[in-house]
């Protein structure tokens, strides 16, 4: 763990296990910037008119992951956090805590270590005001262009006797049926960014799996998370979103919802893996 300058920012934060490696935003966030392995691309996005500033009244993306709270709308998804968090070291994980979000009063933390050969990643939901909140944790991560999102749908049956659905897939009012970068697999979902395509296309699912992936060349990043049966999720039952545009990926895992009183905290935990030399293009490629 050592702290360095990234992209403009004077106060970011290096975390390796000497395979892998991740910047984490301190004048900024809280942002993941960067994940890859040690001398590698980034397998995030980065947006480059975005780098390096600070402040100002306008939401910006950046690239790198981050932590939302759904449902989203506006102006409460939109809160800019352009503005400098607290980051401290904690029995070997990095903490990063932002400011309470003025007209939400929740405050965001990340919390990340390194062990067993990948990231963990925990999300928590602080809320800081004097009423309860509804809403769900909600962890994008703003993938680098060119590669294809995979999520696996469920096979468990829903019923004893295979009568009841078992799966949820969602669209969103701009996502069309027969875009081609999307493919409605028997097992899973794979839908590739497309640089330079303008039309944004978005599904979610039930991925009561618990993971969902990003491939790009050669190197698979995977996510992997706990969906707790029998909870309520956001937008229709979504536990996985994926989001594209002409210029990124946006790889979504979903806490449940929830009722947050006053004082209390809610997590959603990720678990992040890189695998090289994988390769594929198929189903049966997948599940191999």
């Amino acid at each position: 763990m050592e702290r360095i300058s990234y992209r403009g920012w004077e106060n970011c934060y290096r975390l390796s296990d000497g395979r892998t490696e991740l910047v984490l935003t301190g004048d900024v966030g809280p942002r993941v910037i960067r994940f890859g392995l040690v001398g590698g691309e980034n397998v995030f996005a980065e947006r480059e008119e975005d780098l390096g500033r600070l402040g100002g009244g306008e939401w910006r993306i950046y690239g790198g992951h981050r932590l939302w709270h759904s449902p989203e709308a506006k102006p409460r998804t939109y809160i800019p956090d352009n503005f400098p968090v607290e980051v401290r070291e904690e029995e070997g994980a990095l903490v990063a805590l932002q400011p309470t979000e003025a007209g939400t009063g929740i405050g965001k933390e990340l919390r990340i270590s390194m062990e067993g050969g990948g990231v963990t990643v925990v999300h928590r939901l602080h809320n800081r005001g004097l009423w309860p909140v509804r809403l769900a944790p909600w962890a994008l991560s703003v993938m680098a262009p060119g590669g294809m999102g995979i999520v696996p749908l469920p096979e468990k049956p829903s019923d004893p006797d295979h009568l009841l659905p078992n799966r949820i897939v969602v669209l969103w009012p701009y996502s069309f049926m027969d875009d081609h970068r999307v493919r409605w697999g028997r097992r899973y979902i794979m839908l590739r960014q497309e640089p330079g395509n303008p039309h944004p296309f978005k599904f979610g699912v039930n991925a009561s799996d618990g993971w969902a992936a990003y491939l790009r060349d050669e190197l698979l990043f995977v996510k992997k998370f706990r969906y707790i049966r029998g909870r309520t999720y956001p937008d229709f039952g979504c536990s996985v979103e994926m989001y594209t545009d002409d210029w990124m990926l946006e790889l979504e895992t979903l806490g449940p919802t929830s009722e947050l009183e006053p004082g209390e905290v809610v997590e959603h935990t990720e678990r992040w893996f890189l695998v090289e030399g994988v390769g594929v293009d198929s189903e049966e490629e997948i599940e191999e």
